[in-house]
């Protein structure tokens, strides 16, 4: 508890993120370097889906990061409205427009999927429907968060709105489940077992590490980022 104490303070977060941006970014270059070859060339096409079945490796592992930042974020909020710490604020500032991007990807990749599968852009699907919700609670939160000239008092309003928001993600994981829908079952976590071949099991794992990767990236250069200019804005009210 004291280590993560310590390392949540504003000043010993900015010196351990010097020490892991170039970390992750390295990280993730080899992880999309392996991912993508296995992705692209070294995986076999789908029996029934061919080729297209390649879209999975963008779209699938953008839905899981996604999900796993707005529930990163949920828990940040809840944190930073009992202990009022300033860096579970920041990770919501800095992560809310990179999860944003990864769910409009998983969005615009799973139309690019549906056309040739379903053969239309967008069905109304409950777990398609569910996922739109979940962009648009990230485009809110960001709207929320800036629309307060007060620093807290946005952090506030957009952390109410992540907890209430946090509702969907359940809906978005088990909708296959609890409706009849187009969008096929859980392949991964699920009672049956892994339902994916491993020579597809094995590039989509490391796409999904390669996502996560970029993503702790591009979170924790953000945090460095808004940290350092939120010291620039106090020392020119002192000054």
């Amino acid at each position: 508890m004291n280590l993560f104490s310590r390392f949540a303070q504003p000043a010993h977060f900015i010196r351990l993120a010097r020490w892991l941006i170039p970390i992750l970014a390295l990280g993730s270059v080899l992880a999309f370097a392996f991912g993508l070859y296995y992705a692209l060339f070294a995986s076999p096409p789908d029996y029934q889906q061919g080729e297209m079945v390649r879209i999975m490796y963008v779209h699938v592992p953008a839905a899981w990061i996604g999900m796993g930042l707005y529930s990163a974020m949920a828990v940040a909020a809840a944190v930073g409205l009992v202990t009022r710490h300033t860096l579970a604020d920041i990770f919501c500032v800095a992560t809310a427009p990179v999860g944003a991007v990864f769910v409009a990807l998983c969005l615009v990749t799973g139309s690019l999927w549906g056309k040739p599968t379903w053969g239309a852009w967008w069905v109304w699907d409950a777990r398609l429907t569910s996922v739109l919700i979940m962009f648009f609670l990230y485009c809110g939160v960001i709207a929320l968060r800036h629309s307060f000239d007060d620093d807290e008092r946005g952090g506030k309003a957009s952390a109410i709105l992540l907890l209430v928001g946090a509702v969907n993600i359940p809906i978005v994981k088990f909708s296959v489940d609890w409706w009849h829908t187009l969008h096929q079952p859980a392949s991964l976590l699920r009672a049956k077992g892994v339902a994916i071949a491993p020579e597809m099991l094995r590039p989509l794992l490391m796409m999904g590490t390669a996502y996560a990767l970029y993503a702790a990236w591009l979170i924790v250069l953000r945090m460095q980022t808004v940290l350092c200019a939120r010291a620039i804005d106090c020392g020119r009210e002192e000054a």
